[in-house]
Parts: C-alpha cells; sequence; structure tokens
C-alpha cells in the first residue's frame, strides 16, 4: 500500500523550515481574498480530515509536485484560521483513474472523511467526483473544466471552483481582442481531441468565436494518445489557419509542436488548454514552446485577491524567491481557500453541512470572486479564465491586463521558425 504523504502541522513546518514557518504564521490574520475565513464554532473543535490523490507517477506526473504544493500552503493556513486541527491525507493515484479510486477507499475506510479534494485532468478529476457522490462526501476539483457531468450525472457534492469550457471560450476571444483590429487574424482551425470535453470546448469556440465574425476554417479530430499530428498540420497549412486551438493532453501538445517545427509550420496564434498547462512544457520543448497560450485557471501575473501574499508565502516556504510559481500551485491553492470559507461559514466539519455552505456562499480566492451553481459549476460569467502565455521559460498573464512585472505584453504574431 501506498505510504500517506498526512500534512500534519508539526511535520509540515519542520519540513517547510523555518523561513516558512514564520511566513506562513504571518499569514494567520491575512484575508488572501475573502476575510481570514475563521469562525465561531461555537465550542465545536471536531478535526477537519480530507482525503486527496495527486499524479505523483505517470502520465500526469509533471503536476502531482504542483497540486501538492498549493495543498501544503493552503492546508497550513486553514489550521491557523479555522483554530481546529486539519488533516489531509494525500496518496499518490499514478495517474491512474482505478488506482485513484481503490486509494480514496482506502483512505475512507481508515479516516472519518469530511471531505475530498481532486487531482488533474477530466478523466481523474470524474473518477474522484464519482466516489465523493457514492460516499456522500464534498468533492472539491481544480483543471477539470468539462462541463457535461455537472450536468448529466446530478451532482449533489461536486463542486469545481475552476473556470470551465465556457469560460475558456470567452478567454480565447479576450485574448484575441488584444490584438488591434486592424492585424487581429480571423481564420480559426480547432484541432478535437476524440473525447467529451474536446467536443465541448471544440462546441463553444466555434458558438463563442464564429458569433463574433471569426471564421471556423478547420474542425478536424485527432484521437488521444496520437503520435502523429502530420495530417492535421498539412490540412491546417491547407486551410490558412491563423489560430489554432486544441486541449490536448502534455505529451499530445508537446508532440504537436515539435511535428509542426519539423513540418515548418507555426499558426500566428495558438492555444493549447491544459496541453500547455504543466512545467514539463518549457524543459521538453525550451524557446520551441514559447508564445504558447494556455488557460490553467491560475497564472502569475494576477493581482489582487491575495495574489501578493500568496506569492511571498510560496517564496518563503519553498526557498524560491524571484521564481515564477506553476500555475497549477495557484490553481490548487484557490481550491483550498474555497474550502476554507466553506468550513469557516458551516461553522461545522459535518459533510452536509460542508455542502450547504458550498452551495449557498460567495467565495474569494486568488482566481476572483465567485459562486457556485446547483450543480457545482462556477455561476456563469463569474469567473474569467486568466490566459498565460509562455515566454523565456515561465508562464505569464496574458490577459487580462493588469499592472503586474509577471504579466506581459500578449506576443503576437508568433514569427516563422526561421525567424526565432
Amino acid at each position: 500500500m501506498a505510504r500517506d504523504n498526512l500534512f500534519r502541522r508539526r511535520t509540515y513546518l519542520k519540513g517547510a523550515g523555518t523561513a516558512g514557518a514564520l511566513a506562513l504564521t504571518s499569514l494567520a490574520g491575512c484575508t488572501l481574498g475573502g476575510g481570514d475565513g475563521s469562525t465561531d464554532s461555537g465550542g465545536d473543535s471536531s478535526p477537519l480530515t480530507i482525503a486527496g490523490t495527486v499524479p505523483e507517477t505517470g502520465s500526469f506526473s509533471s503536476l502531482g509536485q504542483d497540486l501538492k504544493r498549493g495543498y501544503e500552503l493552503g492546508v497550513e493556513r486553514m489550521r491557523q484560521a479555522l483554530d481546529r486541527d486539519v488533516e489531509l491525507v494525500l496518496r499518490d493515484d499514478e495517474s491512474d483513474a482505478q488506482t485513484l479510486r481503490e486509494q480514496l477507499q482506502s483512505i475512507v475506510s481508515n479516516n472519518d472523511v469530511n471531505m475530498i479534494w481532486g487531482s488533474f485532468s477530466s478523466l481523474l478529476v470524474t473518477a474522484g467526483s464519482a466516489f465523493a457522490e457514492n460516499q456522500g462526501i464534498p468533492f472539491l476539483g481544480i483543471a477539470f473544466a468539462y462541463e457535461e457531468p455537472h450536468r448529466n450525472s446530478n451532482y449533489e457534492w461536486t463542486f469545481a471552483p475552476f473556470p470551465k469550457s465556457r469560460d475558456m471560450a470567452r478567454s480565447t476571444r479576450g485574448a484575441l481582442e488584444l490584438i488591434p483590429e486592424a492585424d487581429r487574424p480571423t481564420n480559426i482551425g480547432i484541432w478535437e481531441p476524440n473525447s467529451g470535453w474536446g467536443k465541448e470546448q471544440a462546441d463553444y469556440w466555434e458558438e463563442v468565436l464564429g458569433g463574433e465574425g471569426y471564421e471556423i476554417v478547420m474542425r478536424e479530430t485527432f484521437e488521444i494518445g496520437a503520435s502523429d499530428f502530420s495530417t492535421l498540420i498539412s490540412q491546417a497549412q491547407s486551410a490558412d489557419v491563423e489560430v489554432l486551438l486544441s486541449n490536448p493532453t502534455p505529451g499530445g501538445g508537446i508532440t504537436a509542436v515539435n511535428q509542426m517545427k519539423s513540418n515548418n509550420w507555426a499558426p500566428k496564434m495558438y492555444q493549447f488548454i491544459r496541453g500547455a498547462d504543466p512545467s514539463a512544457w518549457w524543459s521538453a520543448l525550451g524557446d520551441t514552446g514559447a508564445y504558447a497560450l494556455m488557460c490553467p485557471g491560475w497564472v502569475p501575473g494576477l493581482t489582487g485577491n491575495g495574489n501578493q501574499e500568496f506569492r511571498e508565502t510560496y517564496a518563503s516556504t519553498y526557498d524560491t524567491d524571484g521564481e515564477y510559481i506553476a500555475a497549477n500551485v495557484g490553481g490548487s491553492y484557490n481550491l483550498t481557500q474555497v474550502a476554507q470559507q466553506a468550513v469557516a461559514a458551516a461553522g461545522s466539519v459535518e459533510p452536509e453541512a460542508i455542502r450547504d455552505a458550498l452551495r449557498n456562499e460567495e467565495f474569494q480566492t486568488v482566481i476572483g470572486t465567485f459562486s457556485f451553481e446547483d450543480n457545482g459549476l462556477p455561476a456563469e460569467g463569474e469567473l474569467i479564465a486568466p490566459t498565460g502565455q509562455w515566454w523565456d521559460g515561465a508562464q505569464r498573464l496574458a490577459f487580462p491586463n493588469t499592472e503586474s512585472e509577471r504579466a506581459l505584453d500578449f506576443k503576437y504574431p508568433i514569427p516563422a521558425w526561421s525567424e526565432r
């Protein structure tokens, strides 16, 4: 059986080091975008136990540490703000849905679990959500843009503090509107993964961008796991695609860009949602991966809502002053803020009380202010999905505009390979 990553106060602070302990303590009363989350629990000091998995191994392993770090920072702050013991039992799901279910079952069988936190990708998050729904335990999941399960699975316990497909399509439109109108491209190509989410995201892009007068000159499907994109590249060239949109896996996105280079073709702009999310993008591609847009939920360069405090705490805790924080650290930290505020509002760790608070409260986190619809989707129109762009080895905010030095002026158009 895998060894639990059980984050308790003493062992976590020992690992974080003295500087990290001081930084985390200093945030005990810091709002981080929405009040300190503390509450008069009426004498209820029951511990809060959270089950979760992250992909420390397997195909999504490059994201595992990012999720884990966001969870670690959030759990420590929850202990201080909620004034109760908070334990996170975290295991490796090996990037596999069946393993995830087995790990969660083991945790729940051996602990009085009050809440479950999700992993990475629609595949793993929906598996965790299904388990939580069956158990009647509140579930929070990020890195999960797929909307259809919320609408068709009668969710009662699942909540997604994360931009969804509709939000991401609007963000693509927002990025395009950063381009002066006289220079703005018109021809949109969509590479659609052969999956439910692939179709959903493509439908939203076609609806939102087509409604603004952009021309969808290409929409072709490909199999998840495909290793040959040459036909799609040739079709995109023939269709004069100026803007390429897709939501591939990280491995698929890296393969596609390498083959775009070898075929000497590049659009003026491309966005690979989820494909370009992990830090492994730059380590695999280097400068070849520059200009890529992604929409990972949180991006360095966001301001307000406690982002400055979050960045300072991260740097102190992990001794990474000046480093750009990986996008999924911010996304998972945002999840912990929602959990904290829900428990504070509930004044209880009982699953039903937490669920009702999630359904009825408004939340303020590093990605914005939002509430949830009854099906667990973030309320329509309340979240702006931030668009990041890979530049000089880091994901930096391209849309919306902020004054942060960690944002950048949107780099457009992408030059020809021979001109880089």
